[in-house]
């Protein structure tokens, strides 16, 4: 059965159960017909609610994405061998499915499965959790280029996010047919954490002035929380960009009042990510003190680290976590991270502690993140795929996920790209282009990976050298 029939047929049920019901009550409303009071009370009762759990991905089957699985096994076949075997097992782990603009929701050009079709496949599969990354706000991802989005403030792009984006997911999502379904929302990745720290950019100054980031969040917060079995987490980047001093706590801050700005205040979450799309290892085994003393100076103030006191995600998401609990959040709030990119396996995997006693080469012999520089983004060479979407990893920790499923584009590599068809907003960011310089720090290659297409692109050469990078290894 095709998902548009199976979610007619579902409908149909629906529906007839509905009629059935109504003419229980119409035969009981018929003149001369004596019915007792029993009887009449005896009508189908109301479907009672679904219990919303602490943890979505606790003992829940996740969601595999068909038109993922296929893109797998295409590039499974075309890599053949020992590659091509590994490659199929990504073909049965769950990702997410990215609602990247208005007709991911409801249909349109270069859609083949629209999100009422997944939660449609996510049934039928039998899944109990299925993740959706809400990622349409206007001038969506206002500091980069790679992967602009459809709607800008400037062109009503408000109103368009409340109407033709957060309102059709809500319907779809309240649809009765999914309320066994534990749906997750990744609420808007690389939105707040700009306004933190990009505010010099002309996008990000119009996203913050016109307050398009806040009250699109809010609205969004507003219309899914009421959501029974919904589950929503907001997105705080990762300990490569607001893991220093002096982006934590504003972070923390801004992040923070716009959720106690929502109808349901602290409540209105059920926690956050981090690392989504992104590269930093979850854990650096070999440097587990980022203020050891090497030299005479804290492995922190290396070039690597530039004193940014995270290394890693675990011990980020963490830290983040206790300071929104102390900011007045429930305890109950976890933490995702995206673990699809970041394993860095491979034959430049360290295997243990430098023993050099040189501060940076202690630093660069030691650490498992092999990017010449922490503020690479843009389909990293020599990453690999990480740990496996895993529930309750570690204290504070919801799960360990796929956001960014592995072996789609960051952005193109071309500087003169053509368009995309179907999202023209997205262009070149040279971030992306393996022969520039990165931006946050010329003294470094970008890393990215040449021949890549428009984000979100199937990217064969990309999935390839992930299975082959992979920790641990597939």
């Amino acid at each position: 059965m095709t998902l548009g029939l199976l979610r007619e047929a579902t409908r149909s049920r629906l529906r007839r159960g509905i009629v059935a019901a109504s003419a229980l009550v119409v035969s009981a409303g018929m003149v001369g017909v004596a019915v007792p009071q029993a009887t009449a009370a005896a009508a189908p009762a109301p479907a009672p609610a679904v219990q919303q759990v602490e943890n979505p991905y606790a003992g829940a089957t996740g969601y595999v994405n068909p038109a993922y699985a296929a893109n797998v096994e295409d590039s499974a076949a075309q890599a053949g061998g020992d590659v091509g075997t590994r490659m199929r097992q990504l073909a049965s782990i769950p990702t997410a499915v990215w609602l990247d603009r208005i007709a991911a929701v409801t249909g349109g050009s270069g859609v083949n499965m629209t999100l009422r079709d997944h939660l449609d496949a996510a049934v039928a599969q039998g899944a109990d959790v299925a993740t959706f990354v809400v990622y349409d706000l206007p001038n969506r991802d206002c500091a980069a280029l790679a992967s602009n989005g459809e709607l800008l403030v400037s062109e009503n792009g408000m109103e368009r996010y409340r109407t033709e984006y957060i309102d059709p997911i809500a319907e779809a999502m309240s649809d009765p047919a999914y309320a066994n379904l534990r749906k997750v929302a990744i609420v808007e990745p690389d939105s707040l954490p700009n306004l933190v720290t990009n505010l010099n950019e002309p996008r990000c100054q119009e996203a913050n002035s016109s307050g398009a980031y806040v009250e699109g969040i809010r609205y969004a917060l507003n219309q899914l929380r009421p959501i029974e079995n919904t589950y929503l987490y907001i997105d705080i980047a990762h300990s490569g960009w607001l893991g220093w001093d002096s982006n934590f706590q504003p972070a923390v801050n801004l992040i923070g009042d716009t959720i106690k700005g929502a109808d349901a205040g602290v409540n209105s979450v059920d926690g956050f990510i981090s690392n989504t799309a992104n590269y930093t290892p979850t854990e650096e085994p070999y440097l587990p003190d980022s203020n050891l003393s090497v030299g005479g100076q804290p492995v922190r103030s290396s070039t690597f680290y530039e004193w940014n006191p995270y290394f890693d995600e675990l011990d980020y998401a963490q830290a983040m976590r206790t300071a929104f609990v102390n900011a007045g959040f429930p305890s109950s709030i976890g933490m995702l991270v995206d673990t699809g990119r970041n394993g860095w396996g491979g034959a430049d995997r360290p295997s243990g502690v430098s023993g050099s006693g040189d501060l940076n080469t202690y630093v660069n012999e030691s650490r498992t993140d092999r990017r010449p520089h922490r503020g690479g983004w843009c389909n990293q060479s020599g990453a690999g795929i990480g740990t496996r979407p895993t529930a309750s990893p570690a204290s504070g920790v919801d799960a360990y996920v796929w956001v960014k499923p592995p072996g789609e584009s960051d952005g193109i590599s071309e500087p003169n790209p053509p368009p995309d068809p179907n999202d023209p907003n997205k262009t070149h960011d040279p971030m992306c282009d393996p022969d520039a310089q990165n931006r946050y720090n010329t003294a470094y290659p970008t890393n990215a990976l040449d021949n890549a297409p428009h984000a979100g692109r199937w990217f064969h050469d990309q999935l390839v050298m992930l299975v082959q990078n992979s920790f641990p290894a597939l």
